[in-house]
This record gives C-alpha cells, sequence and structure tokens, in this order.
C-alpha cells in the first residue's frame, strides 16, 4: 500500500506540473492585448510613425509600441549615448528634450555601479565605435567568446538585426551565436564565417527573441544563463517588420497594473504586432518611451525615469506644441 501511495503521488504531481506547463504555454501564445491606436498622439506624427497601446486586465499587463516606416525623407533613427559629463547617463526624456527626438526608447545595457558608468556592449554613433562589444563572460570558472544581438542602422536607413562582435575597428556579423550552454563552452570563434558589419548605428543588448519571423530566444547562446535577464521584467524591445519597418516597444512590469514579461512572452507580443526578426533591450527599471515629449509608460509603477546610458531615437518632422 505504501508503494502504492508513493506512485499516486507521484502520478498526481506529474500531471500537475504538466497541466501547468500547458497553461503555462497557452497564456504566452495568446496574450491579448488588444492593441489601439493612440489617436491624441498620432494626429500630430508624420504618417510614417504611429503609436499603440495595449492592455491585458487579466494577467495584467500594459504595454506600447511605436512603428516607423524607415527611409522615408522626413524620418531618420539614430542611436544615442549621454554626454553628460558626470555619469553618461540621462533619463530617456531627457534625451528627446535635448536632441529634438519624436520617438525615445531605452537601448542598451551598463554599469550603473560605475560613476561614469560605462556601456555594456557594442554602441557605434555616426560611424564610431563608442564602446566595444563584450568579448567574452566568465562563468563558474568557465570563458565563454560572446556574440551577442545587435540592432543597426545603415546610412540608407535600413534596418539590421544581426549576432555581432568586433576585431580592433571592424564588426562582424554571424549567422548564429556560438552554440555555448552552461558549462559547455562553444569552441573558439572562426572569423572566416563571419561577415564585415556595414553600419552607421548599432546598439547591443540581446538575447535575440525573433529570427525568420519565428520565435528563437539565444539566450543560453548569448551566455544569458546565470542572470536575472530571463525572468519576468519589465521589458523593453525592438524589431523589424516584413516591409522593413522599425517597431520599438515597452512592456511596464513590478507593479499591480502590469506585471512585466518573460522573454517568450515578449518575443510572442512582438510576432503578434509583425515583426520578423527582433531583439530584447535592456528592462527593468530602464525600460522607458517617450512620444512627441510624453512619457507614456510608467516605469516601475512611477513617473521617475532612470538615467540610461543610451537611446534609440526617431527624428521626425512634427510640430511640437
Amino acid at each position: 500500500m505504501q508503494g502504492a501511495e508513493v506512485f499516486r503521488r507521484l502520478t498526481l504531481f506529474l500531471l500537475a506540473l504538466l497541466v501547468a506547463a500547458c497553461v503555462s504555454n497557452t497564456d504566452t501564445a495568446n496574450i491579448n492585448m488588444h492593441w489601439q491606436p493612440v489617436d491624441s498622439l498620432n494626429v500630430v506624427l508624420p504618417a510614417g510613425i504611429r503609436v499603440f497601446a495595449g492592455e491585458n486586465d487579466a494577467l495584467p499587463l500594459r504595454a506600447w509600441y511605436v512603428r516607423v516606416e524607415e527611409g522615408r525623407p522626413e524620418i531618420v533613427t539614430h542611436v544615442l549615448m549621454s554626454d553628460d559629463e558626470s555619469d553618461n547617463r540621462e533619463t530617456v526624456s531627457s534625451f528627446a528634450r535635448d536632441e529634438g527626438a519624436c520617438v525615445v526608447i531605452n537601448g542598451g545595457y551598463f554599469n550603473m555601479s560605475r560613476t561614469p558608468s560605462n556601456h555594456a556592449g557594442l554602441l557605434v554613433c555616426d560611424g564610431k565605435i563608442l564602446s566595444r562589444a563584450t568579448p567574452s563572460v566568465l562563468r563558474d570558472s568557465l570563458r565563454y567568446q560572446t556574440v551577442r544581438a545587435a540592432l543597426g542602422f545603415t546610412s540608407e536607413d535600413e534596418i539590421d538585426i544581426a549576432w555581432v562582435t568586433n576585431r580592433s575597428d571592424s564588426l562582424f556579423t554571424w549567422t548564429a551565436p556560438p552554440q555555448h550552454a552552461p558549462g559547455r563552452p562553444a569552441p573558439k570563434l572562426d572569423y572566416s564565417e563571419a561577415q564585415h558589419w556595414n553600419i552607421r548605428d548599432a546598439v547591443a543588448a540581446g538575447p535575440a527573441l525573433i529570427v525568420d519571423g519565428k520565435i528563437k530566444i539565444t539566450s543560453d547562446e548569448e551566455v544569458f544563463f546565470g542572470t536575472t535577464i530571463p525572468n519576468v521584467h519589465p521589458r523593453t524591445a525592438a524589431g523589424i517588420t516584413s516591409s522593413g519597418d522599425l517597431i520599438l516597444m515597452v512592456v511596464d512590469g513590478r507593479q499591480m497594473a502590469s506585471r512585466g514579461v518573460s522573454l517568450e512572452e515578449l518575443a510572442s507580443l512582438m510576432l503578434e504586432v509583425g515583426a520578423v526578426e527582433a531583439l530584447n533591450l535592456d528592462g527593468g527599471g530602464s525600460s522607458a518611451l517617450v512620444v512627441n515629449k510624453s512619457l507614456l509608460n510608467r516605469p516601475v509603477g512611477g513617473t521617475t525615469e532612470r538615467e540610461v546610458m543610451s537611446a534609440i531615437a526617431v527624428f521626425c518632422a512634427v510640430e511640437n506644441n
């Protein structure tokens, strides 16, 4: 009888795990955000820029995204680095105010414990490498060469999302990141398999979320295991549509009105709004989206923005009232 009881409890436990997994997968795949255009902003923006807001009260979630038609003569997007001389950081609202951009969202990772801050990964502005790609990281005494996802803009205003690294002053892209796994570093990089990346502006973060129209989250390959990045957080993401438009998204989190999302849920949301390529950017308290000088989201439930080191800014012909 004792053995039968153990077997029964084990069976019930495994069944509960299976049901939980099915529910989790279903919820992730079917997050209905009821996206609606933000008419009060869209009416004053160029036709090539459209802002949307979404919510799901059941989870709950609050999110916003901007779709930008790159290549239009009145629109150009740049990656910016803070020029604050004291700590190399400023708020997203400050970026928007000082640079005169109509849409600004936070960019890549940075080290908050240092003053001045240093950017954690590749940062390229107007063709100049201001921060090099992270060459490698150490996990449990093992060294992993890193090739992480980056968002780039060419001089022709085309967008690219790629796995990128640099050697000296040259940038290289890879068709796939190294096949790292916890406790198992991939073989040394072979640069004969890489291609030069000719880019005007770029910011790295990661991991990649969507590749060739399908969800493909490369957390382990980009060596984000052993960090909190894969957990549920407020999020920022960037993506490209099949027509070459830019998508910038922010999801609020750590608050009663919006719990935040996992990387899988973030990828699902980006896929839902039309992204065929996408990557995760810096999130948590850094996540902020400013349109026409208005902060749309509530960073960690408030209106106080974290100062960040880099941002993605869309400049357009718009009348600011």
